[in-house]
């Protein structure tokens, strides 16, 4: 295969499989076998690259919920005040359920980076009992 039709084929291939395809589809999509998808694959490049591209896709995604969150939280808002009580009591109880959520994430992001600090703080003393 020329240089760029294999540059052509991987990247069919690689936006395929990170876009959550499966192996069947972005070989055929790409124009080539299952086997030759199977054996790129095994190329650590090229595996490489694949999951650049999904952590890309999902930081994409990421992106967006984060962006909506705001909105969504403006509409819990909104609807703690709404008339029927149902509804009031169903807002009420999402954000009583999704502030803990939140908070016991944030605490462990912050636990977290305590034990991260704490073991950068011990590794000279570490590497120095290793020699």
């Amino acid at each position: 295969m020329a240089a760029r039709g294999r540059k052509n084929t991987d990247e069919t291939l690689i936006l395929h499989l990170a876009a959550g395809a499966s192996r069947a589809s972005a070989a055929k999509a790409a124009g080539v076998s299952e086997r030759t998808l199977f054996r790129r694959l095994q190329d650590p490049t090229f595996r490489e690259r694949l999951d650049e591209t999904r952590a890309e896709l999902l930081s994409s995604a990421v992106a967006r919920l984060t962006a909506s969150a705001t909105a969504a939280a403006a509409t819990l808002h909104r609807l703690l005040s709404a008339e029927s009580e149902s509804v009031q009591l169903g807002a009420a109880r999402s954000v009583l359920e999704l502030g803990t959520k939140l908070r016991e994430s944030e605490q462990l992001v912050q636990r977290i980076a305590a034990l991260e600090a704490t073991a950068a703080r011990m590794e000279p003393e570490a590497q120095r009992w290793r020699a």
